[in-house]
């Protein structure tokens, strides 16, 4: 097979990074859009029993969409051609979701990829026998810190008390998606592809891949549940994961 030029390098990596904003950007606005809407204009009416619910879940998978831009960007594979617009999108989404800080969150997560599944991977339960809810409060314990309860705190505050957004409005479609949004994120992106199991991991990256199809493995986490792809193939966007799974070459071994 022919080797790709320097310029036909240089013309897909502009094609990955003018897809990736695009997408990102329809991500944050449908996010922001829906955010404002139910923090601060949704009525509550007997038909909120159906819509609530729907409109509770439709933000929470936004904000998982938000963080898996985050995670491109640390990876630098959002806008490849320009290393700068990652670190400046990844902040401005992390502060978004959470307040959390895009540094911090990179440095952990290139342990994570250099000792996936070991005690040095900080997103790991070494301590068996790897139970779901332990894992998940060492997970929220590691990350949600007392800057971002502050941080919380102060939107909270500045939500109710000076812009008057009702108080069921921020619990159901502000609190609720951002906790949601982080169990979504830690079963579909760390818990089912690095959970220990009796069949063997199929390498030292130590991660497996769902069988979702497309839209199901678009729904639960944006294709990140195609992991083992992403661990052999770090710099493929989430968007592009989906054509890399079930190739013989990256033998992405057993479900989750």
């Amino acid at each position: 097979m022919a080797e790709i030029s320097a310029y036909d390098q240089r013309s897909l990596l502009s094609r990955q990074g003018l897809v990736g904003a695009v997408l990102a950007g329809c991500i944050v606005l449908s996010w922001a859009a829906a955010h404002v809407y139910a923090v601060f204009f949704y009525d509550w009416t007997p038909l909120s029993l159906l819509t609530a619910p729907l409109l509770t879940a439709l933000i929470c998978w936004l904000y998982v969409g938000m963080f898996i831009i985050a995670h491109d960007c640390m990876h630098g594979s959002l806008v490849p051609t320009r290393p700068d617009w990652n670190r400046t999108i990844g902040r401005i989404v992390l502060v978004l979701y959470a307040g959390f800080d895009f540094d911090t969150l990179r440095k952990n997560h290139r342990l994570h990829h250099r000792h996936s599944g070991t005690e040095g991977d900080p997103d790991f339960d070494a301590h068996p026998p790897h139970g779901f809810l332990h894992w998940y409060t060492q997970f929220l314990v590691k990350y949600f810190s007392w800057k971002q309860a502050a941080f919380m705190a102060c939107v909270f505050a500045t939500y109710l008390f000076v812009f008057g957004a009702a108080m069921p409005n921020l619990l159901a479609f502000w609190a609720l998606p951002a906790i949601l949004s982080s169990l979504q994120l830690f079963t579909f992106g760390t818990y089912l592809p690095h959970r220990p199991g009796a069949d063997p991991f199929a390498d030292h990256h130590r991660a497996r891949s769902s069988r979702f199809g497309w839209w199901m493995s678009f729904l639960t986490c944006y294709h990140f549940g195609y992991h083992h792809e992403h661990h052999v193939h770090p710099s493929v966007p989430w968007w592009q994961l989906p054509r890399l799974h079930g190739q013989p070459d990256h033998n992405p071994g057993k479900s989750t």
